[in-house]
C-alpha cells in the first residue's frame, strides 16, 4: 500500500492528521455505518463506537484523534444529555409521580448498593471509584421506547412509570457524577461538601427560574427556526458552563436545561426536528466515534481482569434493574408482563453511562492513575452492547403481549373515522400559526391527515394571486417538511372562496377546518367576515377559527369555555380529544369551564381516554357569566370558546353577543372559536318557512329557563 502511494505520488501518511480528510472520513462512516449496522442488527450507538475502534490508534490507526474529536466530543456529550432531558415526558411523570419515584429510587439504590459491594470486594477498587462505577450501573436510557410507540402502548401504566423513573434515576446518577468530579476539581476542605451543595442548589434555582422565562420571551419575539436553534444551543452550553464554574460536571447543566425547555419545544415542531436532526446527523455520531477511538480491545480480550470487570458490570446492572422492577410490581400489585416491560425499558445503558465513564476516565488521581481505568472503559462498551440488546428483546416481547391482550379502546378506534384537517392559507401573517396548530392537533399515527389549501379568485388579478398562493403553499409545505409530516397542498380557482373550501373539504374527506380569524379592515366589517360566516352556514364539519398573538409553543394554559348541553353534540368527544392532544404536546394545563352536568361528561371521557392530561374542572353554570373569565385569562393563555351553530342542541341566543364580547374583552388574548361537528347536511335545517332553522325556539327556552330560575330562587 505504501509503495502504491509513493508510485502515484500521493503524500498520504497514517494516521491521517489533515482536518479535511479526517472530517471527510468521519462523514463517510456516519453515512454508511447505519446501512451496514441495520443488516447486522447491531444498535447504532454500538456500531458507531465499534467504527471508532476500527479507525483509532488501537485498531488500524487510520485517523489521529485530533482536537476536533475533543470539541465535537464535548458538544456531542452535551447534546446527548440535553436531548435526554428534552424527551422526558414530565406530564407522564406528574400523573404517576409516586410510583415512578419509587421505581426510580429502587432502580438507583439497588444497583448502587450491589455495585458498590461487588466493586469493593470482587474487583478490589477504592471507595470513590466503586461509588462512581456503581452509579453507572444505576443509570439507564430509554433506547427501547420507540418499540412501545410502534405497538401503540405508550400510554400504558408500566410505560409511564418507567419513563418517569428514568428522570429520577438519571438525575441522581448525574448528581453523584457531578459531586465526584467536583471533588477532584477543587480544593478539598472541611466545608467542601456544604459549599458545593449550596452552590449547586442556588445555581439550579436560578436556572429553573430564569431559563424558561427567557426562552418563552425569546420564542415570542423571534419565530425564525435558525435563530431559535442557535438560541437553544446557547442556553444548553450556558447551563453546562455555569455548572462547570461551580465545580460540577457540565452535562448536569445540559440535562437540566433539557428538562426545563421541553414544555416550550413540542415534540412535533420544526425546532424539535432541527435539534434531533443536527444532533443525530453530526454531533452525536462524531462523539461516539471519538469514544470508540479510546477503546483498546487488546486490553479487553488480552487480560482476564478486563473480562472479569466487564462480566461483573453486566451481571450487576441487569440484576439490579430486575430486582427494582420486581419490587415495584409487588408493591403496587401489577401484572408480571408489566414488570417485564418496566425491566425492558429501564436496563439499557447508553447516554448517562457514557458520560460517567468518560468523566471518570478523564480524572487523574494524585498517584497518576485514572479514576476509571481502561478495563472499565472497555467493559462499558460490552455493558452497553449487552444491555441494549436485552432491553430491545424484552421490551419487544412484553409490548407484543400487552398489545395482544389489552383491548381497551380497540373497538372504538376502529369505528372512529379517519381524521383530516383542511387548512386554508390565504394570509401569510397567520399561516405559521395555523400550521403550528394543525401539527399539534393531528394524530401522529396517521400520515396523510393534513391538507393546505389556497383558493384563487378567477378574475383579472388572478396571476398575482396565483403567485401569492404558490408562495403560501410552499411555506406551508416547508413547515410540515421540517417536522417530517406529509402535507398535501392544493391550489384551485373559484369565483367564491367559500365554495372552494367546501368543495376541497368534500374531495379530500376533511373532518375539520382550521381557519384564521378575519381582520376587520373597517368599522362596518363583521367580526368573522363573510367568508367564515358563509363557511359556518354551509358545513357541519368542525370549524376552528383562531387568532394567535404569540407562537403556539409558548402558550402556558388552555382555557376552554363550554356551553350547557354541549355533551349532546355529535362532535363532543372529538374536540375534547383535540384539547387533550394540544395539552400533551405543549406540556400545559387545560382548564374547562362548564356546567356541573357537562363537566361530569368531560371528566369521565378524559379519565377514560386521556387520564394523563393535566385537566382542571371549574363550574360555569350560567353561560351569561362568560365575562367572568376575563380575570382568569392572561396574555400567554389560549381561550377556547366552544360555540354552536343555529339550530343545534347547545345553541343559545347569547352566542349572538360573542363577537362583541370577544372583540371588546378578549382583544389582547389568543383565542379559538370552536364549532363542533354536527350530523346531517346544513341545507336540511333551512327552508322558506323557517330560513334560520330552530333559532327562534331558543328564545322561548331562554324565557323558560329564566322563569324556572326565578321560581327556584323565590320558593
Amino acid at each position: 500500500m505504501k509503495e502504491l502511494l509513493e508510485f502515484i505520488d500521493l503524500d498520504i501518511h497514517f494516521p491521517i492528521t489533515d482536518p479535511t480528510w479526517i472530517f471527510f472520513l468521519v462523514l463517510v462512516i456516519i453515512l454508511f455505518a447505519p446501512i451496514i449496522l441495520e443488516r447486522l442488527r447491531i444498535p447504532h450507538i454500538i456500531g458507531m463506537i465499534l467504527a471508532g475502534v476500527v479507525i483509532g490508534e488501537h485498531g488500524f490507526n487510520i485517523l489521529a484523534r485530533d482536537s476536533s474529536f475533543e470539541l465535537f466530543g464535548k458538544v456531542g456529550l452535551y447534546y446527548i444529555m440535553f436531548l435526554a432531558g428534552l424527551e422526558m415526558n414530565m406530564e407522564d411523570f406528574k400523573s404517576i409521580r409516586v410510583k415512578a419515584t419509587v421505581l426510580g429510587l429502587l432502580a438507583f439504590i439497588i444497583p448502587l448498593g450491589i455495585g458498590f459491594w461487588t466493586n469493593m470486594h470482587i474487583l478490589g477498587y477504592a471507595v470513590v471509584t466503586s461509588v462512581l462505577l456503581a452509579s453507572m450501573y444505576a443509570s439507564h436510557t430509554l433506547i427501547a421506547y420507540p418499540i412501545v410507540i410502534r405497538y401503540g402502548i405508550n400510554r400504558q401504566r408500566a410505560v409511564s412509570i418507567a419513563v418517569g423513573g428514568t428522570a429520577v434515576t438519571d438525575t441522581l446518577t448525574l448528581l453523584v457524577l457531578a459531586v465526584i468530579s467536583g471533588l477532584y476539581k477543587g480544593e478539598t476542605s472541611e466545608y467542601f461538601w456544604v459549599w458545593l451543595v449550596l452552590k449547586f442548589l442556588v445555581l439550579s434555582i436560578i436556572i429553573m427560574y430564569t431559563f424558561p422565562r427567557i426562552a418563552r420571551w425569546f420564542f415570542r419575539r423571534y419565530s425564525d427556526n435558525v435563530v431559535q436553534y442557535i438560541f437553544v444551543m446557547a442556553m444548553v452550553f450556558l447551563g453546562g458552563g455555569l455548572m462547570e464554574l461551580i465545580g460540577m460536571e457540565g452535562i448536569l447543566g445540559a440535562f437540566l436545561v433539557g428538562l426545563l425547555l421541553n414544555r416550550l419545544i413540542p415534540h412535533v415542531s420544526p425546532l424539535m426536528n432541527h435539534l434531533e436532526f443536527v444532533g443525530n446527523a453530526l454531533f452525536i455520531p462524531y462523539f461516539l466515534i471519538g469514544v470508540g477511538m479510546l477503546i483498546n480491545l487488546n486490553v479487553l480480550f488480552g487480560h482476564i481482569d478486563s473480562l472479569k470487570v466487564a462480566a461483573v458490570m453486566i451481571v450487576v446492572a441487569l440484576l439490579g434493574k430486575w430486582i427494582a422492577s420486581w419490587l415495584t410490581q409487588k408493591i403496587y400489585k401489577m401484572r408480571a408482563v408489566e414488570r417485564e416491560l418496566m425491566f425492558g425499558l429501564s436496563n439499557a445503558q447508553a447516554a448517562a453511562t457514557l458520560a460517567a465513564v468518560l468523566v471518570g476516565y478523564s480524572i487523574i488521581l494524585p498517584s497518576g492513575e485514572r479514576l476509571l481505568n481502561e478495563d472499565v472503559l472497555n467493559g462499558t462498551i460490552l455493558l452497553i452492547l449487552v444491555t441494549c440488546i436485552v432491553s430491545s428483546f424484552i421490551t419487544e416481547h412484553a409490548a407484543k403481549r400487552i398489545a395482544m391482550s389489552d383491548d381497551v379502546g380497540v373497538s372504538e378506534e376502529k369505528e372512529q373515522e379517519k381524521e383530516r384537517f383542511l387548512v386554508p392559507v390565504a394570509n401569510p401573517e397567520t399561516l405559521e400559526g395555523l400550521m403550528s396548530l394543525a401539527l399539534v392537533l393531528r394524530d401522529e399515527k396517521i400520515n396523510d391527515n393534513l391538507v393546505a389549501l389556497s383558493v384563487i379568485n378567477d378574475n383579472n388579478d388572478s396571476v398575482k394571486q396565483e403567485m401569492r398562493s404558490k408562495r403560501n403553499l410552499e411555506r406551508a409545505a416547508q413547515i410540515a417538511a421540517s417536522t417530517n409530516v406529509q402535507l398535501k397542498t392544493v391550489s384551485r380557482f373559484d369565483l367564491n372562496i367559500t365554495t372552494g373550501i367546501l368543495h376541497t373539504a368534500k374531495e379530500y374527506e376533511a373532518t375539520g377546518i382550521i381557519i384564521g380569524l378575519h381582520y376587520k379592515a373597517s368599522i362596518v366589517d363583521s367580526f368573522f367576515g363573510n367568508l367564515t360566516e358563509n363557511l359556518l352556514k354551509n358545513t357541519y364539519l368542525q370549524v376552528m377559527v383562531v387568532r394567535f398573538l404569540m407562537p403556539v409553543n409558548t402558550l402556558r394554559r388552555i382555557i376552554v369555555a363550554v356551553p350547557p348541553k354541549a355533551e349532546f353534540e355529535h362532535g363532543f368527544t372529538k374536540w375534547i380529544t383535540y384539547m387533550c392532544r394540544m395539552s400533551s404536546q405543549l406540556g400545559c394545563r387545560v382548564q374547562f369551564y362548564a356546567s356541573s352536568r357537562t363537566l361530569g361528561y368531560i371528566r369521565g371521557f378524559i379519565q377514560k381516554k386521556f387520564k394523563d392530561t393535566r385537566a382542571i374542572y371549574s363550574e360555569l353554570e350560567d353561560w351569561d357569566d362568560l365575562l367572568l373569565l376575563t380575570g382568569q385569562v392572561t396574555y400567554d393563555h389560549l381561550l377556547v370558546i366552544v360555540s354552536a351553530r343555529r339550530g343545534s342542541i347547545s345553541y343559545d341566543s347569547s352566542f349572538e353577543r360573542l363577537p362583541m364580547q370577544v372583540s371588546k374583552y378578549f382583544n389582547n388574548n389568543s383565542i379559538m372559536l370552536l364549532y363542533p361537528e354536527q350530523k346531517g347536511d346544513p341545507n336540511e335545517s333551512l327552508s322558506f318557512s323557517d330560513p334560520r332553522g330552530w333559532a327562534e325556539t331558543q328564545y322561548y327556552d331562554k324565557v323558560g329557563n329564566w322563569i324556572y330560575k326565578w321560581f327556584r330562587k323565590n320558593s
